[in-house]
């Protein structure tokens, strides 16, 4: 127990002067936006995810079946959407490739100007979001999370996604010395876990409720404080800041 919390500890307060620096709270306050916008985008526009791909998939099988709620374009859309956010994304982390703080800013800002679009659009047009508004909100949120994606597929911090964690808890098991296996970094990868389920918990709390921009609104808030915090990390020249594996 005492393991997992000092790697829960060195997470959220990491050694600025170690491989990842302090790329591992900022990946945490992502997995808290995904959760947000996911649950924005699966309750509020029909059954479909915009940062969890590996649903939208299973949704369009659900779709396909003919099950009830499930729509084969709402996912298509989300997917092409996620795609074309992946690729700005990939162009933007490519090109600051020699610095990963560059690298994180170039994403940030561009992912922060989509979400913040989807977020407009929803205070204008009101609840609730059907038709071209529905399919509108879904590209802009599929390519700013596409666009996270990618940055987060760069910067490659161990077990910390920002999407999946499915692999991340099944590490957590397997990799446990109770499997013989090296170590399983529990405290890590169950605070990525958590983030998520935070994001996704407050995202629901905040829409039944009553409140359907306030999951957008407080990813664009999330999203504007790390990217306003790690702005000065361009200029950093740590150890950290250097491609990963380079």
């Amino acid at each position: 127990m005492l393991q997992v919390l000092r790697e829960a500890r060195d997470t959220l307060v990491p050694d600025m002067s170690g491989p990842h620096g302090p790329l591992p709270p900022v990946m945490l306050i992502l997995t808290v936006v995904t959760g947000l916008v996911d649950a924005f985008s699966y309750l509020l526009l029909g059954h479909v995810f915009v940062a969890n791909m590996t649903g939208n998939v299973v949704f369009m099988g659900f779709a396909f079946a003919g099950a009830a709620t499930f729509s084969t374009l709402a996912s298509a859309v989300a997917l092409l959407s996620f795609g074309a956010g992946a690729l700005a994304g990939g162009i933007a982390v490519h090109r600051a490739r020699a610095h990963r703080g560059l690298q994180l800013q170039h994403a940030l800002l561009v992912e922060t100007a989509f979400v913040t679009a989807a977020m407009i659009v929803t205070l204008i047009s009101g609840g609730p979001y059907t038709g071209g508004v529905r399919y509108a909100l879904i590209m802009l949120l599929g390519v700013g999370l596409g666009v996270q994606n990618a940055a987060v597929r760069a910067l490659a911090v161990p077990d910390l996604t920002t999407t999946v964690v499915t692999r991340t808890l099944t590490g957590a098991v397997a990799d446990s010395r109770l499997a013989a296996g090296p170590g399983s970094r529990a405290g890590r990868r169950l605070l990525s876990a958590g983030a998520l389920l935070v994001g996704a918990f407050l995202g629901a709390l905040v829409l039944l409720n009553g409140h359907p921009s306030l999951p957008l609104i407080l990813a664009v808030i999330l999203l504007a404080v790390v990217t306003t915090a790690t702005t000065p990390l361009t200029r950093s020249d740590a150890p950290w800041t250097r491609p990963a594996g380079a």
